[in-house]
C-alpha cells in the first residue's frame, strides 16, 4: 500500500475554478489550497511587489471575517495557515482537521470576493514586506546577486524582476493598484482548488458548489476549453528574444565568506518541453546530484580547487527553465581558477560517452524513492498538483514525471547536454569580497565548452531553499 499510487480526481465549477481531489484516509486530516495564476512575473510594469504584497493583504479582513482574524480562527480550531508567492502563482492553505474543512472552504471563499483592502492597511503591510525586503535581501549578499543576475539572464521576460519588489516601487504602490490587481486576478477561473486527506470527491464537490460556486467569474472568462474539464490559462507575458552573446558579472560584498561562481544555461519549461526537460534533470544529477556528480568529484575531489560544488535544474515555471552549475572555491584559490576547473570538468564529461548505466540505475533509484516519500506526504502531494496545474501542466504530465525520468537513456542525456551548453545563452557571475589586489573586472571568457540550447527557473543556491519563492511571516 505504501507504493500505491495516490488515487486523485477533478472536476471543473461552472464559473471556471478547477479542482483537484487526493484522497487520504490514514488521519482525519486534510490540506486544502487555493493556488491563483498570478505571480511576480504576472505584475503591471512599474508595480514590482504587488503580488507578494497582496499575499499579505489576503490575511486581513472581510465583510464577515473582523481585521486580522483569518489565522486566528484557524488556530483557535487547530489548525495552521500560510501562503507563499512565486513569479507564477500565489497559493493559500490551511492544514485542519476534516471536520473542519467546510468551515476553511467558506472563508477562502469568503475573501476571494469580498476582501477588505483600504489605506491603513496598505500602509501598514507595506512597512512588513519592506522590512521583510530588508532582512532577506538588502541584509544577504547573495540574495542581492541573485537579483542582478536574473536582470542579466532574462533581457526581456519578466523573471527578470525580483517576486518581493523593488523598493522605490513598492513605495508607489496605491490603493488603486491593489484594487485594480484583485478584480484582474482573483476570481475562481484564475484558481485552482486543491484537497486532499480524508475526504471523498463527492463530498468535496458538493462543498465546492455550495462555497465557491456562486461567485461571479471574471469578464474575461469564456468557459472550460482545452483539457477536458479545465479553462486555459490566461497569462501573455513578453518573451525572451534570442539570446546572442554570453554575458558576465561580478559583485563584490564586504560581507561575503564564502566566493562563488555560478553560470545558469536558460532553456525550456517542462510543459513545453516535456521529455527533454525530464533529460536535462537527469543531466543535471549526473553532473551535480550529490557525492558522485562528476562535477562535484572532480573539483572537489580529484583537483580539490573547490569546497563545493555541483549544479541544479529547475523547470517548475511557466515559461522558462534554468539549469545552474557553481563551485565555491577554496581558500588560495581565485573564482577564475574555480571557473577553469568547473569548465574543464564540463568539457571532459561533453567528450565522454556520457552516464554509465550504473550511474542512471543509481540515479533514478534515488528519484523513485523521492517520489515514494513524496506521496507519503499530504501537503507534498497537494503541492505538486497545485503548482504543476498553476504553471499549465495536465494531470497527465504531473503523474507521467516519474515514468517520464525512468525512461531516460544516456544518448537522451547526452543529446540535451550538447544542445544546452551554449555560452552564448548563458550568465555566469562571480560573488566575493572586495580585493585591493584582484582586477575590477573579469576576464575574457574560455571558449565555450559546446553549442547547444537554454535552461530554467531554478533555485540559485547549492543550499537547500526557494530563491523564487516568498513565504507570508
Amino acid at each position: 500500500a505504501a507504493f500505491a499510487a495516490p488515487k486523485v480526481t477533478a472536476f471543473t465549477l461552472d464559473n471556471g475554478m478547477q479542482a483537484i481531489v487526493i484522497e487520504d484516509h490514514r488521519a482525519p486530516v486534510v490540506t486544502h489550497m487555493v493556488w491563483y495564476r498570478v505571480g511576480a512575473a504576472d505584475e503591471p510594469p512599474g508595480r514590482s511587489g504587488i503580488a507578494h504584497l497582496f499575499e499579505h493583504l489576503m490575511f486581513k479582513g472581510t465583510d464577515e471575517i473582523p481585521d486580522s482574524a483569518f489565522s486566528k480562527i484557524i488556530s483557535a480550531n487547530g489548525g495552521q495557515d500560510n501562503a507563499f508567492t512565486s513569479q507564477d502563482y500565489t497559493a493559500y492553505f490551511q492544514r485542519i482537521a476534516a471536520d473542519r474543512l467546510e468551515m476553511v472552504m467558506k472563508m477562502e471563499a469568503d475573501r476571494m470576493q469580498d476582501l477588505v483592502i483600504n489605506e491603513d492597511h496598505l500602509r501598514t503591510e507595506r512597512q512588513v514586506v519592506i522590512e521583510e525586503r530588508n532582512q532577506r535581501v538588502e541584509n544577504s549578499p547573495r540574495a542581492l546577486f541573485y537579483e542582478q543576475f536574473d536582470a542579466a539572464l532574462y533581457q526581456n521576460h519578466p523573471y527578470g524582476i525580483s517576486v518581493i519588489g523593488w523598493r522605490h516601487e513598492l513605495d508607489a504602490l496605491s490603493l488603486e493598484d491593489l484594487h485594480a490587481f484583485y478584480a484582474r486576478w482573483y476570481s475562481p477561473d484564475n484558481a485552482v482548488l486543491v484537497v486532499a486527506g480524508d475526504v471523498t470527491p463527492e463530498e468535496v464537490e458538493r462543498l465546492a458548489r455550495i462555497h465557491y460556486g456562486p461567485i461571479a467569474p471574471s469578464a474575461a472568462f469564456k468557459g472550460p476549453a482545452g483539457e477536458p474539464g479545465f479553462a486555459p490559462d490566461p497569462r501573455s507575458r513578453p518573451t525572451e528574444p534570442p539570446h546572442r552573446a554570453e554575458r558576465r558579472l561580478s559583485m563584490q560584498d564586504p560581507r561575503v565568506r564564502q566566493p562563488v561562481v555560478f553560470r545558469t544555461y536558460l532553456t525550456e519549461a517542462r510543459r513545453n518541453d516535456y521529455q527533454d526537460a525530464a533529460a536535462r534533470t537527469l543531466l543535471s544529477a549526473v553532473l551535480g546530484g550529490g557525492i558522485n556528480g562528476r562535477i562535484v568529484k572532480a573539483l572537489t575531489v580529484d583537483s580539490r580547487v573547490a569546497v563545493s560544488a555541483g549544479s541544479y535544474f529547475s523547470d517548475g515555471a511557466l515559461d522558462y527553465g534554468e539549469l545552474t552549475l557553481y563551485a565555491a572555491p577554496v581558500p588560495g584559490t581565485s573564482l577564475e581558477e574555480a571557473e577553469a576547473a568547473l569548465d574543464a570538468a564540463l568539457a571532459d564529461f561533453l567528450a565522454s560517452d556520457g552516464p554509465t548505466e550504473e550511474e542512471l540505475t543509481r540515479i533514478k533509484a534515488g528519484f523513485r524513492a523521492e517520489s515514494v516519500y513524496a506521496d507519503d506526504e499530504q501537503m507534498r502531494l497537494a503541492r505538486r498538483y497545485g503548482s504543476g496545474r498553476a504553471i499549465g501542466l495536465t494531470l497527465a504530465q504531473i503523474e507521467g514525471w516519474g515514468p517520464a525520468l525512468q525512461a531516460v537513456t544516456a544518448a537522451d542525456v547526452m543529446r540535451v547536454a550538447q544542445e544546452l551548453f551554449d555560452r552564448t545563452r548563458s550568465v555566469t557571475g562571480h560573488l566575493s569580497a572586495p580585493d585591493a589586489d584582484a582586477p575590477r573586472r573579469l576576464p575574457a571568457p574560455a571558449a565555450a565548452p559546446a553549442a547547444g540550447g537554454e535552461g530554467d527557473r531554478a533555485q540559485r543556491a547549492p543550499a537547500t531553499g526557494t530563491q523564487t519563492e516568498e513565504t507570508r511571516g
